[in-house]
């Protein structure tokens, strides 16, 4: 399992509407296949600021999903938003139990 990060940079006064947008827009990558949860976390310190996380089965599934209509579908309904393209990172499993 793969944790996708993503910090995501939204044009300030815009996250009210950002939020009802990615609210409608989330079931587009929880119906992916391969991913297994996916939750979007808004930052204390910077309202503007908003932490994406997906599990995908592998970094496979993850870059497959982008070249998908779910992957267009998703970028109409919350990149206008974004201040900058986001940097995404993906991290594996907990080290530990």
């Amino acid at each position: 399992m793969i944790l996708e990060h993503a910090l995501l940079q939204v044009t300030p006064g815009r996250e009210q509407e950002y939020e009802e947008s990615v609210r409608q827009a989330l079931p587009v990558i929880s119906s992916a296949p391969n991913c297994f949860g996916v939750e979007i976390r808004r930052q204390e310190e910077n309202p503007s600021t908003y932490l994406l996380l997906i599990r995908w089965s592998s970094i496979e599934a993850h870059m497959a999903f982008r070249e998908t209509d779910l992957f267009t579908k998703w970028r109409e309904m919350t990149h206008h938003f974004y201040v900058e393209m986001p940097r995404v990172t993906h991290f594996h499993e907990p080290l530990g139990d």
